[in-house]
């Protein structure tokens, strides 16, 4: 079975060589770059199955380096590395479309279980059904991809599996647990405003489309349900 390939982008020599070693320990094939912008051009050739991007890099920054990288490859599972621990860059970096958040210092076997944490929550969806029409949304699995009154949606990874959770369940209010457990599953770590954050962004796309239509309703103080009327 062939080995997941990691990349990892840190400028921090003893932080790469740690985590180098850790990672190639649990099983992983490592590819290292100590800048961003030689692994943004190397996206062009190959992509890995995960990327470790540090937040602090000297050329180009972590979070518009996993920007750029997802522009090219939405599905790309992204963990950052980074020194703040601000809640505000956590939100950034999951609003971006990152998977997960470590702030240093860190233990490098915490990094290898979130990153086996984010493999083994890709797999859970892997496995595709049919299509499926909800209203004037259109929900493919095979393709992930979701349309709105007959515009295709540019998603995120979690963005796509929350409007999902949403769509297979039109009219049911889920908890904001509910869809952590459903969404992110069994996440090392997880934010109290992380579905909060995917929904703004959801409606932000859905009224690109449609400005005086609204489908995610808000519950105060229960949570969120998918109108399709």
């Amino acid at each position: 079975m062939q080995q997941p390939l990691i990349w990892l982008v840190e400028d921090e020599i003893s932080i790469a060589e740690t985590l180098i070693y850790m990672l190639t320990q649990e099983g992983f094939t490592v590819k290292a770059f100590e800048r961003g912008l030689p692994a943004l051009e190397e996206a062009r050739h190959q992509l890995p199955d995960l990327a470790i991007l540090d937040v602090g890099l000297p050329d180009i920054s972590g979070f518009e380096l996993c920007r750029k990288l997802l522009a090219r490859h939405s599905a790309l599972p992204v963990l950052f590395l980074t020194a703040r621990s601000d809640e505000v860059d956590k939100l950034l970096g999951l609003e971006i479309g990152a998977d997960d958040y470590v702030a240093k210092p860190f233990s490098p076997r915490e990094v290898c279980a979130r990153v086996r944490t984010i493999l083994r929550r890709l797999q859970k969806f892997s496995a595709p059904s049919p299509r499926v029409s909800v209203g004037e949304f259109e929900l493919n699995e095979p393709a992930a991809q979701v349309h709105w009154c007959g515009q295709p949606l540019a998603l995120t990874r979690y963005e796509y599996l929350l409007l999902k959770t949403l769509l297979l369940a039109p009219g049911r209010v889920f908890s904001r647990q509910q869809l952590m457990d459903s969404v992110w599953g069994d996440s090392v770590e997880s934010y109290d405003r992380t579905v909060d954050t995917h929904i703004k962004t959801l409606r932000a796309k859905l009224r690109a489309i449609d400005p005086a239509r609204s489908p995610i309703n808000t519950h105060r103080g229960l949570g969120y349900s998918l109108v399709t009327g």
